[in-house]
């Protein structure tokens, strides 16, 4: 795998990852709720869901390519439609100011928030779906080492997410008790929706010659 490749996956699962969803809700909840400790335990738990997700992805990708060439081409249209999908969507919401961050003031502290991270991530249908749909936007099927690259792409991928959850967990002492979180929120949606929108657009293109 080319190292244009790496840091155009790079730049695509930070982006993701920056977005404010129901992961960032969780964690930022566990910090101004709680206290940093709680939201670095469920940024850890969320992390541990993320790779049982890669090692499910890698394995049933890896079977499919090897059986289906326009199963995996259709996949991958899929897959580049979804970014474009996150793009627009985090775009709007910040067109509209309408972020989900809000929804923190009214969400409740489970007790074991690692545990609850964990189960979070393992039983949300959307976090497979996503690994299944954007994994094979950077694998070349005809490679020899299809289930080494699937895996390295999962196990980065989980790492900058958890990277990313854990500046969400120190920051939110600090930014997200503010007047000006919704500020915060909707900069990095607009900043995060129009990297997506421009990568997911350019691997469509991609794809299609």
């Amino acid at each position: 795998m080319d190292i244009n490749t790496l840091l155009l996956f790079t730049t695509v699962s930070l982006s993701i990852n920056l977005i404010p969803g129901p992961d960032v809700i969780y964690i930022v909840t566990s910090t101004v709720k709680g206290n940093m400790k709680r939201g670095i335990k469920a940024s850890f738990g969320l992390g541990i869901g993320y790779l049982i997700h890669t090692v499910s992805a890698v394995f049933g990708l890896s079977a499919l390519i090897a059986s289906s060439a326009f199963v995996f081409t259709l996949i991958k249209y899929l897959g580049a439609a979804y970014l474009l999908y996150l793009g627009l969507s985090a775009l709007f919401n910040c067109y509209k100011n309408s972020s989900e961050m809000i929804s923190t003031k009214t969400t409740k502290l489970p007790v074991n928030v690692f545990r609850q991270g964990v189960i979070i991530s393992v039983f949300n249908p959307k976090v497979a779906f996503f690994f299944i749909a954007f994994l094979p936007q950077f694998i070349d099927p005809s490679s020899s080492t299809i289930t080494q690259d699937l895996l390295m792409l999962g196990l980065l991928f989980s790492l900058l997410a958890t990277i990313c959850n854990l500046l969400y967990a120190v920051l939110g002492t600090m930014l997200f008790r503010s007047p000006q979180a919704q500020k915060y929120s909707r900069v990095l949606e607009g900043v995060s929706g129009t990297l997506l929108v421009a990568l997911g657009a350019k691997i469509a293109l991609t794809s299609a010659r």
